[in-house]
């Protein structure tokens, strides 16, 4: 059954009601990590393994996130957002497509397009994939004027690091978008500093479907920039039951509000809403997110 939160028009009437750096040092191993490097003394080493973004590459990782990141307020507010049932939907950068299926099951006809053969093979052994188009690619491969909205979730936005690729994408999808369409994506807003937060946050036990359990971490390895811009260095580490420790590493964007308002502009978009947070608070006073919402001219 594709997990979806239930009442999810009252729950879009009610988010309408609501208000329409440098010198960074890596943070002490969780007491887990600890423990756990003291049973290892004296004994094999166990499997260790460094890759870029593995936690969409390798099927050990996609499995780990699919349980970390269940259904929440963040699909709500962009199934609110594509609206009634028999939108043509686009989800550029689906990943394992939780929210892919629920706007299909929804009554959407909706693509769902990722470049990570490991999240795409998830997302199409769930129950419901078969009423997806599921592409293995990137927006370059859009057809033209065929989606009444676009949806880019999970922050997919930052992990376009460079401007250039950042406007090509902003390009292809006006291009892919009829006119008079609607792109909707989040990005984390760099004045509220997230990465500061991350090696508490992320430190965490994840249960697994057959019953073992995943010791995960994040440490943040390098920031450039700060409140007025920023790209954030990462480690996410997972240590299983058998001793394989693996480590994703990672870069991220984190544009500020006129930087994204600016490129979008660019790109012939105008912005209609931009909220800084899932209730769709003001920039500022919400979740520290940029919740965009624009439409092709």
């Amino acid at each position: 059954m594709v997990l979806r939160s239930p009442g999810g028009a009252a729950r879009c009437r009610a988010a309408g009601a609501v208000n329409a750096g440098h010198g960074l040092t890596a943070p002490a191993l969780p007491p887990w990590r600890e423990a756990g490097n003291r049973r290892r003394s004296g004994r094999r080493r166990p499997t260790f393994a460094r890759v870029d973004d593995a936690e969409f590459l390798d099927p050990r990782l996609v499995a780990v996130y699919d349980a970390q990141n269940r259904w929440s307020r963040d699909d709500d507010f962009f199934s609110c957002v594509v609206g009634p049932p028999g939108a043509r939907v686009l989800d550029l950068g689906c990943g394992t497509g939780r929210l892919t299926l629920g706007l299909a099951a929804a009554g959407h006809t909706v693509t769902g397009v990722d470049p990570a053969p490991a999240s795409l093979a998830a997302a199409r052994a769930k129950p419901g994939a078969e009423a997806v188009t599921w592409v293995d690619g990137t927006s370059a491969l859009l057809p033209t004027d065929a989606f009444d909205v676009v949806v880019m979730t999970s922050h997919v936005a930052q992990f376009l690091l460079d401007d250039d690729a950042w406007a090509a994408v902003l390009a292809d999808l006006a291009r892919a978008l009829v006119p008079g369409g609607r792109l909707t994506f989040d990005s984390r807003d760099p004045a509220a500093r997230a990465w500061e937060r991350w090696p508490t946050e992320r430190s965490e036990l994840v249960p697994l479907p057959d019953g073992t359990a995943v010791h995960t971490w994040t440490v943040v390895t390098g920031v450039d920039g700060g409140a007025d811009g920023a790209v954030v260095g990462f480690d996410n580490g997972y240590r299983f039951t058998d001793g394989t420790e693996l480590v994703s590493s990672g870069r991220l964007r984190f544009r500020t509000e006129q930087e994204l308002r600016t490129s979008l502009a660019a790109a012939g978009f105008a912005v209609e809403e931009l909220y800084g947070g899932w209730a769709r608070e003001p920039v500022g006073a919400g979740d520290g997110e940029l919740l965009v919402v624009v439409r092709r001219g």
